[in-house]
């Protein structure tokens, strides 16, 4: 391991969900914006959407802080459900009492709507959060649409939150979902991370591990971004990686080719390899519009 060597308290790229390292991006703050101003409108819905890795579950678990303490949540983590079993799994999140032998579509939308009508009277929003939400069946969405159907005259009783890949958006262009598509009042598509982004996101994990933000240099830093496409889950696998070869090798600071060198074990070095040429078109573009200039400045340039 690295951390003594780098006089790390703890493992700053792990992949797993620890809160301390929650970095929120201008882009991830846009996207809890969205989903927050969506929640408070009339619509039943708000979706988010993004590539994997781009840090959607950090934007849902922010969201999640940040609710009102007067509401009550229900998650789907995993959506790959019957409409009988999805209802079945939300009267479990939101703590509702059910007799299975009584199990019907009818009868478990009641003890829904019921609940629904509970909490609204005593003054407790609803929210359902679904997870992987991509994964749903056609006609799983349509019943959670029939959920939201209860209202008063200002507001849905159920909020929705639909996150998922960007295949959610295809699905709900599908003409039987057209009317849950009309109910979704606030949508937000998350973009992986730029290259000054990905410089502070690198920074700021290294910093609350109490380790030294230069442990990669500027150098690094740009390779970082062409090689993981500012995708925050890529970015920790490979500086992980990166961080233990630098170890191996008794560096003190992590050098470009190191990462690489990390990328291809992580990727293949065939994916390195076609991620490093997608740059080159650019330099050399580049190269030839400050050729021209250069011979317009020193009036070299011949036609």
């Amino acid at each position: 391991m690295y951390l003594n060597y780098f006089g790390l308290k703890d493992n700053p790229f792990s992949i797993a969900p620890n809160p301390d390292y929650l970095y929120m991006s201008p882009r991830h703050r846009e996207a809890l914006a969205h989903l927050t101003f969506g929640l408070k409108e009339s619509g039943g819905f708000v979706m988010l959407t993004g590539e994997v890795g781009t840090g959607k579950t950090t934007v849902s678990r922010k969201l999640l802080q940040e609710l009102p303490e007067n509401t009550q949540v229900a998650m789907i983590l995993n959506p790959t459900l019957s409409a009988m079993e999805l209802l079945a799994t939300i009267c479990d999140e939101l703590n509702i009492d059910y007799r299975q032998q009584d199990a019907s579509l009818k009868y478990f939308t009641d003890k829904i709507l019921g609940k629904l009508t509970k909490n609204h009277q005593a003054g407790i929003n609803t929210v359902l959060i679904v997870d992987e939400a991509q994964h749903l069946m056609p006609e799983v969405l349509e019943q959670l649409r029939l959920l939201t159907n209860l209202e008063t005259n200002r507001e849905k009783l159920l909020k929705v939150v639909l996150i998922g890949q960007p295949e959610l958006q295809q699905l709900l262009k599908r003409n039987e979902l057209r009317q849950l598509a009309q109910r979704i009042t606030a949508r937000y598509h998350l973009l992986p991370l730029t290259a000054p982004e990905v410089k502070e996101y690198v920074a700021h994990r290294l910093q609350v591990a109490n380790g030294n933000r230069n442990i990669f240099s500027e150098a690094t830093l740009k390779t970082v971004h062409r090689i993981t496409g500012g995708i925050p889950r890529v970015i920790n696998l490979l500086c992980d990686r990166a961080l233990t070869l630098t170890a191996s090798k008794q560096m003190l600071v992590v050098k470009p080719h190191v990462f690489l060198a990390a990328a291809a074990q992580i990727l293949g070095e065939d994916v390195v390899a076609q991620r490093r040429s997608k740059v080159w078109p650019v330099i050399l573009s580049g190269l030839f519009v400050a050729s021209v200039l250069l011979g317009f400045m020193t009036g070299s340039w011949y036609v």
